[in-house]
């Protein structure tokens, strides 16, 4: 029944339901403080359920194979504070005012606060992880986090935007978001059936190649009533992803010197933003964009195939296609 259902949400998390109840429950107890102004951005901060996708993806490697243990709901919310920590940074350093649909931290505090209160939930989180274990759950997470950070500088340092490559945005990628992704499925065999560690690891990395790229797609595809953000926010903020690279070989001279217009404009306008868009479109960059994503999901999907079948491997097949298939 499951697989045939839509991919959706509510479908990938229906086998572990009762556990996820129980990592946001534990989420509540980590971001708890005897601090005041802690609790008032971390209530803000978990007041509205996100995805939750990197702990149902450690809960489902979890369960897979049948040894199911309880120290992974509160390796999930780890990684979900990881996660979250990332976002209030990523915020900060780009000065996004809304997330979800709600104003960032920095936005409704200030950047200071931000910056802290993701230096609180990382560091929260490598604490509860040495009291969890296992020893070898804190190399890999902060193997994980120090990519993280590293991907990030990447993408500051970058001199000449344009010149991004494709190799380039690849690794940006790995870094910044497919590294957590095969982090949490890792953990999750680790503590479950740990000969499917390797293979689910591999599987995680894809899957998050996929998704990176599917979110550099919704933001010139998707309205901004969706998404939560604003639209065309990449570009605004001069960021150089995968349907732009892909695009900008094959665009003539005008439509590059409407590119380097805007990489020029510190507030380029929303004119400038559509008209760049539509020469992406037009160049191909999204149909590239989306080749790409669909070849990691394939093989986010083939990493699977050597793992007996079962309802969870089921459920980790669909998560591909939600991934491939989501507009926010």
């Amino acid at each position: 029944m499951l697989e045939a259902a839509l991919p959706t949400l509510e479908v990938l998390r229906l086998p572990v339901q009762d556990r996820l109840e129980r990592v946001e429950s534990v989420l509540r107890d980590l971001v708890t403080s005897d601090f005041g102004p802690i609790n008032e951005v971390g209530d803000y901060l978990f007041s509205v359920r996100g995805k939750y996708l990197r702990p149902n993806l450690l809960l489902l490697a979890n369960e897979v194979g049948g040894s199911p243990d309880r120290r992974a709901e509160r390796l999930a919310a780890i990684v979900e504070l990881m996660h979250v920590a990332t976002l209030v940074h990523d915020d900060s350093v780009d000065h996004s005012p809304k997330r979800r649909g709600l104003p960032t931290v920095n936005e409704r505090w200030t950047h200071q606060v931000a910056v802290i209160m993701g230096d609180y939930l990382y560091s929260r989180a490598l604490l509860e992880v040495t009291r969890t274990g296992p020893v070898e759950a804190v190399s890999i997470l902060a193997a994980a986090s120090n990519q993280m950070s590293i991907g990030e500088m990447r993408q500051l340092a970058a001199h000449d935007a344009l010149s991004t490559t494709e190799a380039d945005y690849f690794r940006l990628c790995r870094c910044k978001t497919a590294s957590l992704m095969s982090a949490a499925c890792e953990i999750g065999a680790m503590v479950g059936v740990s000969e499917y560690r390797e293979p689910l690891a591999a599987y995680g990395l894809d899957l998050g190649m996929a998704f990176q790229i599917v979110d550099d797609l919704i933001d010139y595809t998707v309205s901004s009533d969706i998404t939560g953000k604003p639209s065309g926010l990449d570009l605004r903020e001069h960021k150089v992803t995968l349907p732009l690279i892909a695009a900008l070989p094959a665009m003539d001279a005008e439509a590059r010197a409407t590119v380097s217009d805007l990489f020029a404009d510190p507030e380029p306008s929303d004119e400038l933003v559509r008209l760049v868009g539509e020469s992406v479109r037009e160049a191909g960059g999204l149909d590239h964009a989306r080749e790409q994503a669909t070849r990691f999901a394939r093989s986010a999907r083939s990493r699977l195939d050597i793992i007996p079948e079962d309802p969870f491997v089921r459920i980790l097949r669909l998560t591909v296609d939600f991934v491939l298939e989501r507009q926010k």
